[in-house]
């Protein structure tokens, strides 16, 4: 019945029903539900560390990560041995709790910046991805997270930080906001 009631609406409106404010308010809750530590599917609940590659198994969520890479201050590097997320990790969970499916897919935040378009800093909404690093022929970025309003987000910043809500200004190389469309 409710199938019926949808399709019929989506007629009725030609099609341009409310669908995306409802996602991204979706993305934006699960968003805020990690980073408070709740239980999501594939972790029991707490705070969830930064983990360099951490997210990035076939199936979206905390994960042990890498040290292949690694460029951060603490050592040894504790990713083989620390279950979290980096930051393209928590945006592939999140927007995969979110949509139902694994829409990011796997790689890194490269990868996932092209499966997403670019949209002015006045149309960004809660929920939409803020990217960091450089645009252009060649995509190079080092840092994503959830844009929750205000200017600020939600994001896995780095090795010994657990997901936590910074300004988007806390990032050097803001590229821009992009969503999934």
């Amino acid at each position: 019945m409710l199938a019926i009631v949808l399709v019929g609406t989506l007629l009725v409106c030609g099609g341009s029903v409310p669908v995306l404010p409802a996602l991204l308010k979706r993305v934006t809750t699960i968003a805020y539900a990690i980073k408070a530590g709740q239980e999501q599917p594939g972790w029991r609940g707490g705070r969830i560390p930064y983990s360099w590659g951490g997210g990035h198994d076939e199936v979206p969520g905390p994960s042990f990560g890498t040290c292949t890479g690694y460029r951060g201050s603490i050592r040894p590097c504790p990713a083989t041995t620390t279950r979290g997320l980096d930051c393209s990790g928590l945006v592939r969970w999140v927007y995969s709790l979110a949509y139902g499916g694994d829409v990011l897919g796997p790689g890194n935040t490269d990868d996932h910046i092209r499966r997403l378009s670019r949209i002015p800093a006045s149309a960004a909404r809660p929920g939409d991805l803020v990217f960091y690093g450089r645009l252009g022929d060649r995509v190079k970025t080092h840092h994503v997270g959830v844009y929750v309003g205000d200017g600020k987000m939600i994001n896995a910043l780095r090795t010994g930080t657990r997901i936590r809500i910074d300004p988007i200004t806390t990032v050097k190389d803001f590229a821009g906001y992009f969503r999934y469309m």
